[in-house]
């Protein structure tokens, strides 16, 4: 039988839930367990698709196309097991299902209420999530709730967390309190008395931890733990700190060196052999011994919060260790770049535009793609990274006047991007998209695989055949791909299926390393294998590190 571990969170938000969950699924999948981990978001959004990357960070993308939360993508880069939709799902989620159960006459008449009807759909969709009672079910499922104890919203979701708890009987579920420690620096000690009310909070819903993580930006002394233990119910075993770290990948040894995989098991019955963290070791003391350093300007528009870029970071970090360097990286507004300021992009060793949706900063971003074209930097864009450069070379290497994407102008002479359902029919009119569409649900979603032109630097990446994960509404416009080969662009992958642009680049001997692709790599890249794009374009960048400093310097005038 499937075994569940509940992780929960209070005091406040962003202490961590997504890495200690994924954390505690990397020490049992090192026991010999299968796990897999499943996020429950409180908001009514139906999926994260349409919010704002300000509001939430960023949108992961799983190979079956779900659009979810972040916290998978720390998931697939902690554990083999890959997410699916059914691994994320929110109140948005829940409710609709409820409501077009009602709508069908499946409650037969009753009245439909919080208690049973949601918290019984919640725990059906959790068992869904850990293929519960069938060939593919799990070991364990370890489920984390989002929000904190305390929260209205996040309420149905703990309810349905304790009668899940009741109904599987003793030994098969178990409970992680996520809390924080925090540092008084007048009083100069740790206070833990908002730890003692949040597991009150948890108590008060019915749910006793079994272990508490205990955030701070210090070890926590035994006297502490045992003050907390003494007030929280909590054996003292049970009670873990959790330090900040500078790489997120200590905290499984971290959790592991404090028992908490061994309490786990104990919990749920579970015997197994002792973990084997030598390959976490080996990561770690990669990632604290690199031989080189390169730093990447990264312009965007979503810079105030490096959440946004998330897969992103992490995809650049994994390249940087399998090259043996550190990785920095520079957030750059791509509003605030203009051809009077876009010469500071020089000192860069590699440029990087990601994706995004909305006008703000295009323009910028476009400027990015001529300036590093223009100067041999190399260059990686990612979706509208892919487009801005496309349109660049448009305006300045095809002589394709105003050429743009339809998104940012409408009534631009030369879309060059444009949505399917816009470009030319054969009469030469031009359909235009319902101002009023849904925009949830109308993007090339999850994973698609093209085929890549022998002779190009994507195929020395990829092979014959690439397959990405994909998140975007506009395309390249076939009818101007002939005028951009001619310019000297080399559309080197296209789709299988419907033969979409996948793919960009410069020929090697025009650009040391030029490239822009429609999908997200970053989706794919794990600590392990890295990613093989970016593993290149670290390379590229360290070659243009080495190149500008084997420059002669000009001499300094006499004094």
């Amino acid at each position: 039988m499937t075994k569940f571990v509940f992780v929960t969170g209070g005091v406040v938000s962003s202490l961590g839930k997504g890495i200690a969950a994924a954390s505690l699924a990397a020490i049992l999948e090192s026991r010999g367990l299968k796990v897999t981990l499943i996020k429950l978001d409180p908001y009514l959004n139906v999926d994260p698709g349409t919010m704002s990357p300000f509001q939430h960070g960023e949108v992961y993308v799983t190979d079956d196309g779900a659009e979810t939360d972040l916290d998978l993508g720390h998931y697939e880069r902690f554990i083999t097991t890959r997410m699916k939709k059914a691994n994320n799902f929110t109140t948005g989620q829940i409710y609709k299902s409820v409501l077009e159960k009602e709508r069908r006459g499946d409650y037969l008449g009753k009245t439909v209420q919080v208690i049973p009807h949601v918290t019984n759909e919640i725990q059906e969709f959790i068992k869904r999530g850990a293929a519960f009672g069938t060939e593919q079910a799990v070991d364990v499922a370890i489920v984390e709730v989002g929000g904190t104890v305390g929260d209205i919203e996040s309420l149905p979701f703990l309810e349905a967390a304790r009668q899940m708890s009741l109904r599987m009987g003793p030994n098969n579920t178990a409970f992680v309190h996520l809390t924080y420690v925090p540092w008084i620096a007048a009083a100069g000690e740790l206070k833990t008395k908002p730890t003692q009310h949040t597991v009150q909070k948890l108590r008060e819903i019915g749910i006793q931890a079994d272990a508490l993580l205990c955030r701070a930006d210090r070890r926590i002394p035994d006297e502490e733990r045992e003050k907390i233990s003494l007030f929280t119910n909590v054996p003292e075993w049970g009670v873990i700190s959790v330090w900040d770290a500078d790489t997120i990948y200590k905290v499984p040894r971290m959790l592991h060196e404090q028992g908490l995989d061994g309490l786990i098991c104990d919990k749920l019955r579970i015997n197994t052999p002792p973990a084997n963290l030598k390959r976490w070791d080996a990561l770690v003391d990669e990632v604290e011994h690199p031989k080189r350093e390169v730093t990447i300007a990264m312009c965007g528009k979503y810079t105030d919060l490096s959440d946004s870029y998330k897969s992103l970071n992490e995809a650049l970090r994994h390249a940087g260790i399998h090259n043996h360097a550190r990785i920095n990286i520079e957030y750059v507004d791509s509003e605030t770049l203009t051809t009077d300021n876009v010469s500071q992009l020089a000192r860069y060793d590699a440029i990087l535009v990601p994706g995004g949706f909305g006008k703000r900063g295009v323009e910028g971003k476009i400027l990015t793609a001529q300036f590093a074209r223009e100067h041999k930097l190399p260059y990686l864009g990612i979706c509208l990274g892919m487009q801005v450069a496309t349109i660049e070379i448009a305006r300045h290497k095809a002589g394709l006047a105003n050429a743009n994407s339809t998104e940012f102008d409408p009534e631009t002479p030369n879309p060059v991007i444009a949505l399917i359902d816009e470009w030319q029919d054969a009469d030469g009119s031009i359909q235009t998209r319902d101002a009023n569409s849904d925009l949830g649900g109308t993007m090339r979603l999850g994973a698609q695989s093209s085929d890549v032109v022998p002779g190009t630097l994507a195929h020395e990446i990829y092979g014959d055949v690439v397959n990405e994960r994909h998140r975007h509404r506009y395309e390249a416009n076939v009818n101007y791909l002939d005028q951009l080969r001619e310019a000297g662009l080399v559309i080197s992958a296209l789709t299988q299926r419907e033969k979409l642009t996948e793919i960009v680049e410069l020929p090697r001997t025009v650009h040391p390393w030029f490239m822009g692709v429609q999908f997200h790599p970053e989706f794919k890249s794990t600590p392990w294998e890295g990613h093989p794009l970016f593993r290149s374009y670290i390379q590229a960048a360290l070659a243009h590190q080495t190149a500008r400093s084997e420059q002669p310097q000009p001499e300094k005038a006499a004094a």
